[in-house]
């Protein structure tokens, strides 16, 4: 292969991949975009063969066989999110997508936001390296270890009950 067929064709498939920019830049039909795109592969998989096969490393040929793979994964997808979108909207218009993006709440001006509660309040834990059933515990900390056992004691009993009644079940 000698140096002008290789500047031909890389000039070609950089022609391939701005058409395809170009298409896929100007179009709102979504079958028109996805074409393009394909366009667009196709030129860089053009160009990564001609430079393996002027520098006789055949990886880029390997290279463009995987990119045309995921490109046929991708047109599958594709033609299935069409599809869908058609159904759903009897167009193919890109702008039928709209529906899909987030919409952003409104600004309040409290900062809060409906269906939001206030700031929960979690309880406040030993620090470490002090044992909690220890009496010199601070004053400021012995009301959440209360609290913490008597949760703990509700968690079990929950337990226990809940391990009752599915006993009774099994024997039903």
């Amino acid at each position: 292969m000698n140096h002008s067929e290789v500047q031909n064709l890389l000039v070609l498939g950089g022609i391939l991949f701005a058409i395809g920019l170009i298409g896929f830049l100007t179009r709102r039909s979504l079958i028109l975009m996805f074409l393009s795109l394909e366009t667009m592969l196709s030129g860089v998989s053009l160009n990564l063969i001609v430079f393996s096969r002027y520098h006789q490393n055949y990886q880029g040929q390997i290279l463009a066989v995987m990119v045309l793979t995921i490109a046929a994964c991708e047109a599958a997808i594709a033609l299935a999110m069409v599809v869908s979108l058609y159904r759903r909207k009897a167009t193919l218009d890109v702008q039928a997508w709209d529906e899909l993006s987030e919409t952003i709440l409104p600004k309040d001006p409290q900062g809060d936001y409906p269906g939001m509660d206030k700031e929960e309040s979690y309880p406040k834990l030993i620090p470490a390296g002090l044992d909690p059933l220890a009496k010199p515990v601070p004053s400021s900390m012995q009301a959440t270890i209360e609290q913490a056992s008597s949760l703990h004691e509700s968690k079990l009993n929950e337990s226990k009950t809940s391990s009752a009644v599915s006993e009774v079940n099994q024997r039903a």
